[in-house]
């Protein structure tokens, strides 16, 4: 029984996080992405910059991702980097 509660735990952390984003985090990823589509990169690059800046903000955040960015310039260097924003 262990074994099997360690393998379940285990498929869940390899999962992705967006797999069980909620409709919150979709709202913000979609504002996200509207707010940067004028920015020059490709969608999918767009749409992995703000799932990676959602993932990294809690998720009691009331800002926007664009507004939170702004604060964190950390993060969104890191982000960027991650999805390859050039």
């Amino acid at each position: 029984m262990k074994a099997l509660t360690a393998l379940v735990f285990a498929i869940a952390a390899l999962t992705s996080a967006t797999a069980f984003a909620g409709p919150d985090d979709e709202k913000w990823i979609k504002q996200c992405q509207a707010d940067n589509k004028d920015e020059g990169a490709k969608p999918e690059v767009i749409t992995k910059y703000c799932t990676c800046m959602n993932d990294k903000m809690d998720n009691n955040e009331t800002r926007s991702i664009t507004q939170w960015e702004k604060a964190n310039p950390n993060t969104q260097k890191a982000c960027s980097a991650q999805a390859g924003w050039k």
